[in-house]
């Protein structure tokens, strides 16, 4: 299984990005997947995850309502919609598959199995 996680950038308080995860080597369609960030000098943390089939998702407090996770039926490639980005928000994002199939992956990074190199997110305020 490989992740390749892209879409990061540099961008402006407000503005938006989208983050693609594109999966390969596996049967994408039996995992959820999850997005983590990782900021300068802590410790990465839990963003959003999709369950395998796009159904249920859940957010950190801290992204609620801005973040939209999507993961569709077709193709291989999960979306982490970010609106009204903070400079907080300034990571580096990284997608991860769980070792269980057909579930809602847990906010654990040691619920996951594999890991994508992660992209930058700049947020200037």
């Amino acid at each position: 299984v490989q992740l390749q996680a892209s879409g990061g950038g540099l961008v402006q308080a407000g503005d938006s990005l989208r983050l693609s995860c594109t999966y390969s080597g596996g049967r994408f369609q039996n995992y959820g997947i999850g997005w983590f960030r990782q900021a300068p000098g802590q410790e990465r943390v839990f963003v959003a995850a999709v369950a395998w089939n796009g159904g249920s998702k859940f957010y950190s407090d801290s992204v609620g309502g801005r973040f939209t996770i999507s993961k569709h039926s077709e193709g291989n490639t999960v979306y982490l919609q970010m609106n009204s980005l903070k400079p907080e928000d300034t990571a580096v994002y990284y997608c991860a598959v769980p070792s269980r199939v057909w579930v809602l992956p847990g906010r654990r990074e040691s619920a996951y199995n594999y890991w994508g190199q992660g992209t930058q997110v700049t947020v200037s305020s």
